[in-house]
């Protein structure tokens, strides 16, 4: 165990949208330290939501961010030899990391040709409520709420 938290790291602003939750999603989407290349997917799945949708692209990452992020999840306790699922609230970073890491793997699942088509196309639909991250926050969710009985087992 830790004897006292780490501290926090300033990360930079990203720099065509100044802003550091995107600097967060670039580095979640990085592979093997190449910070370059998920810029330049990031950057170019973001022009593809432009060309698309006609809207603003940072408002539309936002969004689908927003519609991915789960509120609740569901965590197994051992009490009295039998396994509960006890739904438990998520503090604020790991709901916005968990958003972020389904994002980036349902976009990765996703068919198309580059991971900057994927990644658009998946951003594009969890904004408008429907592709397979927004899905999982739905099941969370769902999931938590069957299991609401055992909510009196929360540490």
């Amino acid at each position: 165990m830790r004897k006292r938290r780490p501290k926090v790291r300033v990360i930079a602003p990203d720099p065509r949208f100044g802003d550091q939750l995107v600097t967060k999603f670039i580095n979640n989407l990085m592979l093997a330290g190449k910070k370059n290349v998920s810029m330049n997917v990031f950057y170019s799945a973001m022009d593809i939501i432009a060309d698309k949708t006609g809207e603003n692209p940072h408002e539309v990452w936002q969004k689908a961010l927003s519609n991915a992020t789960p509120q609740v999840e569901v965590r197994s306790r051992r009490i009295g030899g039998a396994t509960f699922q006890i739904p438990t609230e998520i503090p604020g970073k790991r709901k916005t990391s968990i958003g972020m890491k389904w994002l980036i793997r349902f976009s990765r699942e996703r068919n198309g040709k580059g991971i900057a088509d994927k990644l658009a196309n998946e951003l594009i639909s969890a904004s408008k409520g429907e592709g397979a991250s927004v899905k999982r926050k739905e099941d969370t969710h769902r999931m938590a709420e069957a299991n609401r009985a055992f909510a009196h087992f929360r540490t």
